[in-house]
């Protein structure tokens, strides 16, 4: 028995080499995938600032022009739990290279496009192509770094991910002064069939394709088993564990809030409420944004840092919804005060994003695709509900007076059902099963 462990213990004695290897595997996959998963970001919002252009190239109504837009977020719902069967069977990089390719076709079908119809084919198929790498880049962070390490990486990734949002704001209206929209999505087309290349040639999936150790045999520990049975069998598993589903409430309520506010109603809100001009209502919700990115570095880091998931979640969740008070009673936002207001929104909103971490640690790890794609359901189911439901509350509460702008009486209807479902989020957190940073089969989780 003490030999067994002798020999254990230095074969996982890595030389400089390999260690240099390891290092040098870990980030390129962390890059390039976050990369690609930048780029989804950046066909999320870019819509937003190249509307105008849009609606005159295709002679097209507000409402086509919103379905065109929306085309991107319903296939990229659809398509959470199989990319989360196809990067636990298939593996992450061979999902990456073809979503890259997908994704790099269908930016240069839209961008060449000369129809209505075939830039929906394009955007459809910039959705399907996008929508794998995010829990893509889950699975190979839980692969290629330690478990105490998981939720500040995952904050790293959302902060990369947020990125491309930023890129779809100012630095692509300056782009458009120069150059013709099309060509912004044609070059990042090939951008993206790049980084589908580099994803084939550079990724691995996890440390043994490169004859190196797991990250847990380099601890002391036992690798993670493989799934034995089919796929089928692992989605039971996940869908049947109870642990999983509290996650997916938690996104719908504060992810779902957060997504439907930034990104459609707090322009329109700031405006019309509190007679802001596009440029100041823009930079409250680029503020919001930024503050998003951060949040969710530093609420994973902390969570790492502490050993614990739900008491930060709770905390977070607790301090977003309060943020929710001053606009739901009308309170002034001059000066500094709707800056800061909306920036600690976005601080305290990625508490939610501990829930990918927890959905990972009460499954097996094995399923960690799987798992997380569930709960990230959440937060665009709860996005595709709330934003017209607001639109809905808004409409019913100004039905006496359809012709004068709506004022702050009526948001307040939609600023209400945002608030409540970020509650539901709150109520959610409780449920959530504490994991102290670790896989619930390597020790007691709560």
């Amino acid at each position: 028995m003490r030999w067994r462990l002798l020999r254990s213990t230095v074969s996982f004695m890595l030389s400089k080499q390999q260690t240099s290897q390891l290092v040098r595997l870990r980030w390129a996959a962390f890059v390039i995938v976050g990369l690609a998963y930048a780029l989804s970001f950046f066909h999320r919002f870019a819509p937003a600032a190249i509307s105008a252009d849009l609606q005159q190239t295709f002679q097209a109504s507000a409402a086509a022009l919103g379905g065109l837009a929306a085309t991107y977020f319903y296939v990229y719902m659809v398509m959470q739990i199989p990319t989360g069967i196809l990067v636990d069977t298939l593996g992450p990089r061979r999902v990456v290279a073809i979503g890259g390719v997908i994704g790099g076709i269908g930016s240069l079908l839209f961008g060449m496009a000369d129809t209505l119809a075939l830039a929906s084919a394009g955007r459809l198929l910039v959705g399907l192509g996008v929508s794998v790498t995010f829990i893509a880049l889950l699975k190979l962070n839980a692969a290629w770094f330690h478990d105490r390490h998981f939720a500040t990486m995952t904050g790293a990734t959302i902060l990369l991910g947020n990125a491309g949002s930023l890129l779809a704001a100012a630095p692509l209206a300056w782009a458009l002064a120069y150059v013709s929209w099309r060509s912004v999505f044609v070059a990042v087309g090939a951008l993206s069939l790049l980084l589908a290349l580099l994803a084939w040639w550079l990724v691995r999936d996890h440390p043994g394709e490169a004859g190196l150790p797991s990250l847990r045999e380099l601890d002391g520990k036992a690798a993670h088993p493989p799934h034995a049975g089919h796929w089928y069998d692992g989605l039971l598993i996940v869908l049947k564990n109870r642990a999983t589903w509290p996650g997916l409430w938690v996104n719908m309520g504060l992810a779902g809030s957060l997504f439907a506010f930034g990104g459609l109603w707090a322009v329109p809100f700031l405006r019309d409420a509190y007679g802001m001009d596009r440029a100041a209502a823009a930079n409250h919700t680029t503020l919001l944004l930024a503050g998003f990115a951060i949040g969710a570095f530093i609420i994973g880091r902390l969570s790492d840092r502490l050993g614990r998931r739900k008491p930060v979640m709770i905390a977070g969740a607790l301090a977003y919804c309060l943020c929710w008070l001053p606009m739901l009673l009308g309170m002034p936002l001059q000066g500094g005060t709707g800056y800061m207001l909306f920036f600690a929104m976005g601080l305290c909103a990625p508490s939610f994003t501990l829930s990918w971490s927890c959905a990972k640690e009460v499954n097996p790890h094995a399923l960690s695709g799987m798992a997380t794609s569930v709960v990230n359901i959440g937060g665009f189911l709860g996005t595709a509900i709330m934003q017209p439901l607001v639109g809905w509350a808004i409409d019913h509460a100004r039905a006496d007076a359809v012709n004068a702008p709506p004022s702050l009486g009526d948001y307040q209807a939609g600023i209400a059902i945002l608030a409540g479902f970020s509650v539901l989020g709150l109520v959610a957190t409780m449920f959530i099963r504490e994991t102290y940073c670790r896989y619930a089969d390597s020790g007691k989780v709560d």
